[in-house]
């Protein structure tokens, strides 16, 4: 017996480390590209879509397999969220401001596990203090989705990223930082210098991406949304700094003036732009430059109290329908995310915002924007990709980022909106997350 329980423990090791192939029998598979399904078998191998096939699929019997029967049931690639924030879904400003700082990482590591559980298996996340939590989602203690880190939003004083409170004292004389600057929410840099080195700051740290604040936010404190923010040669520092490392700078903005002015600087992606002109809209088309947009304006969308705030939220919502047709009109490079804060009881309804997208698109255009698109934008990260490989469709030798609907998704988005009920199998990596395939 003895000898039984050591020659078991000798073998562990290599059971854990073997690689392991899935095998998923017989589903209805959307690639993430076409407006079609065909009924295959699925095998990944590692972290690796291996074998697509309408015939059976051999396993290497040399290696640990699990094969599920996939009963028909609709397979599509894992969802991508575009503008997300891991840390600040998930913890209220009160929070944010005087919250005790373990606390509120370890309730961000929670909402990263159920942002996976909805489905999400990437997203890209536009500031916030995330670095450690993606370590470990990354490393397997923690489950969630893979993480796109832009690290903190760099901004001006009085920009969108100044979350410092009225009582502290001004800047040049200040000396200690804030308490978003402290935990990594935003960083304030004024001048070109001061956002090169900002900008080097999130780099050094792991950014797949860097975030400027190009102008005024409904959020933020002090800034009028109407406001443009940073001058051209400031956010040229940053541009370059992130090009130096082989990756791209995107901007918070709304206004015509913001955007066209963070388009002079070259940054490559805008999100939001819910108060732009059609001729501003047009320009991001013919400039090749990405527009990362919000269903902004419906009944789960960000709320506030302060009656300023809850004024500038409506305007934002109220330009969302005009932005989305001229978008399509001249075929701007769109993705889609949802910009959740501050609000750790709405993040429930983060799928209800990709069933919103269907006032403006197909299931089908949705369904490639949340997957194949948003993937596009992510790789633009270059080699500052945190997970190099291919996302956001079901083909040989892309990542295994996969979900399992329970109905046809390309008929019935609405499917989306209930993930306990209707996502019966997540695959994120390779490895399974969630199986309530129920037994023939």
């Amino acid at each position: 017996m003895k000898k039984v329980l050591l020659f078991l423990y000798c073998l562990l090791p290599l059971l854990i480390n073997a690689q392991q192939q899935v095998l998923i029998n017989n589903v209805q598979l959307f690639n993430g590209k076409d407006n079609k399904t065909e009924t295959v078998n699925v095998l990944i191998t590692g972290n690796v879509i291996t074998r697509i096939s309408k015939d059976p699929v051999a396993t290497n019997k040399s290696m640990m397999v699990t094969i599920i029967d996939g009963q028909q049931r609709f397979l599509m690639p894992g969802m991508i969220d575009a503008h997300w924030h891991s840390f600040m879904c998930a913890n209220t400003m009160t929070d944010m401001m005087m919250g005790e700082q373990s606390f509120l990482f370890i309730r961000a590591a929670r909402e990263s596990e159920q942002t996976l559980l909805r489905g999400f298996t990437a997203v890209r996340d536009l500031a916030g203090p995330v670095f450690g939590i993606k370590r470990a989602i990354d490393q397997g203690l923690q489950p969630g989705p893979r993480i796109y880190a832009s690290g903190a939003m760099i901004s001006q004083t009085a920009g969108h990223g100044d979350f410092r409170l009225p009582t502290d004292p001004p800047r040049m004389s200040a000396r200690e930082i804030s308490r978003p600057e402290a935990l990594g929410v935003g960083i304030i840099a004024d001048g070109s210098d001061e956002v090169l080195v900002a900008t080097r700051e999130q780099l050094r740290h792991g950014a797949a991406q860097i975030k400027l604040a190009a102008g005024g936010g409904v959020a933020s404190l002090y800034d009028p949304l109407e406001a443009t923010q940073y001058s051209v040669e400031e956010m040229k520092a940053a541009v370059q700094a992130a090009a130096d490392w082989g990756t791209y700078v995107t901007v918070h903005a709304y206004t015509t003036a913001a955007i066209k002015r963070a388009v002079a600087a070259g940054v490559k992606c805008i999100d939001h732009g819910h108060l732009m002109d059609e001729e501003c809209v047009k320009l991001l088309a013919d400039k090749g430059i990405w527009l990362s947009m919000q269903p902004f304006g419906g009944p789960n969308s960000n709320t506030y109290s302060d009656p300023k705030q809850a004024a500038d939220s409506k305007m934002v919502g109220e330009g969302t329908d005009h932005i989305y047709q001229w978008a399509k009109k001249y075929k701007v490079k769109l993705a889609w995310g949802t910009d959740m804060l501050f609000n750790p009881a709405a993040t429930k309804n983060q799928n209800q915002q990709v069933i919103r997208m269907k006032n403006w698109f197909s299931n089908f255009e949705i369904l490639k924007m949340i997957t194949s698109d948003n993937a596009q934008l992510l790789a633009l990260s270059g080699p500052r990709n945190p997970y190099p490989g291919t996302l956001g469709v079901l083909e040989e030798g892309a990542l295994a980022d996969m979900l399992l609907v329970d109905g046809d998704v390309l008929k019935n988005l609405e499917l989306l909106g209930d993930p306990e009920k209707n996502l019966l199998l997540i695959i994120k990596d390779g490895k399974i997350f969630k199986n309530t395939i129920p037994r023939p």
